[in-house]
């Protein structure tokens, strides 16, 4: 994402949040760089910088002198100098985690709570985030990211079925989480914030267009270009879990018949009662299909396959051979076709915490002095 500031006299918090975001994603860099990076002049780089470093969000350090005259310092993120709450909300239960602004966990917690109800979900989600403030190192908790199973706002999908948080249709979520953690709220998909938080603290170093595969309670996914996750017109791109998979199959909650996630989801799983093993042979002409539509349409540079599977049957199904042809059948491939996340427990937690961080942060979504939509959840 090309980040650019105003010369427009209203446009200081905006050139704020553009010089923090600069300082996030390339430090460490000095004030000349991030000026270069952003279309500002020096001058309000060095007074933007300056009041950065009074509130304690980043650092100033002098490197070692590697010939005549002094070097600039250089900026980076303090990673202390502020935590947010990232909350994964499954059928199975709660997880959340305290982030530091570096993207590192500094603690974590859950409650088994299986098809939790909305209140109870929201008692518990309290508990969470006094937990995790009780630690020493939390001087300043800056807001609030929760994930949970999509698609939003989708009359017949929403909220619906074993695979999402059924009964939880018509929660004001934003305002309920905001209540419960005394923070700053953000809500997006459990696959969105997958695919984020890989991009910050995963394989976003090395790729700029792939497609996260998310394999959770259900099964949906995000494309990430240039970058950035792909939204969609509603903020549902890539639910992938509702695609036709096998003529008039097993009846999905969503209406149809033979939706992808009745087949490949830990719902499918364990409903199957198989082995890892032969679960993951049983299903792998479904899967190797869902792999070529994703490569045919999307064209990415690779597919990173994650979520709350067990991390071995993740490296199962990637290690399995035998792909069909599509147009990512290409020589000089930097990647392979199909890849393991980088952190494939923790990659929604920490998604949701960046989501948080951007939030409040940094111009990505745009959204730090301003107000997000009613549900809160990132445009």
């Amino acid at each position: 994402m090309t980040l650019r500031g105003t010369n427009q006299e209203s446009g200081r918090p905006y050139n704020r949040r553009i010089v923090l975001e600069a300082i996030r994603l390339n430090g460490p860099v000095t004030r000349a760089e991030i000026a270069k990076r952003v279309s500002l002049t020096v001058q309000t780089v060095s007074t933007i910088v300056r009041e950065l470093e009074e509130q304690g969000y980043i650092l100033s350090v002098r490197e070692e002198p590697k010939g005549r005259g002094i070097p600039p310092s250089v900026l980076r993120i303090n990673p202390g100098g502020g935590y947010v709450a990232g909350i994964h909300l499954t059928p199975l239960g709660i997880d959340a985690a305290l982030v530091d602004l570096s993207g590192n966990i500094v603690q974590s917690a859950h409650r088994t709570a299986p098809n939790v109800a909305p209140d109870l979900a929201f008692r518990l989600i309290g508990e969470l985030v006094a937990e995790l403030r009780g630690t020493g190192e939390t001087k300043r908790i800056l807001s609030a990211g929760m994930a949970l199973p999509g698609p939003f706002g989708v009359e017949s999908m929403s909220f619906i079925g074993p695979t999402t948080m059924t009964g939880w249709k018509d929660v004001p979520l934003k305002e309920r989480l905001g209540e419960a953690s005394g923070l700053p709220a953000f809500i997006d998909t459990d696959m969105a914030c997958a695919a984020l938080g890989e991009q910050l603290y995963g394989l976003g170093a090395e790729l700029s267009n792939y497609y996260y595969l998310y394999f959770g309670v259900g099964l949906g996914g995000a494309m990430v270009h240039d970058g950035a996750v792909m939204r969609g017109g509603w903020g549902n791109a890539g639910e992938i879990g509702h695609i036709p998979a096998v003529p008039d199959g097993e009846p999905c909650p969503c209406g149809n018949r033979g939706c992808l996630e009745r087949y490949l989801s830990l719902d499918a799983f364990n409903r199957r009662g198989l082995s890892q093993q032969m679960w993951a042979e049983e299903i792998r002409p479904i899967f190797h299909n869902a792999i070529r539509t994703i490569e045919n349409l999307l064209d990415p540079q690779t597919i990173v396959l994650g979520g709350l599977a067990p991390p071995e049957l993740i490296e199962k199904l990637v290690a399995s051979v035998g792909l069909p042809n599509s147009v990512a059948v290409r020589e000089g491939r930097s990647h392979p076709r199909l890849v393991m996340a980088s952190d494939c427990q923790n990659s929604v937690l920490r998604g949701a915490a960046a989501l948080a961080v951007s939030g409040v942060l940094s111009p990505r979504f745009g959204q730090m002095f301003s107000t997000p939509d009613e549900k809160g959840i990132a445009a």
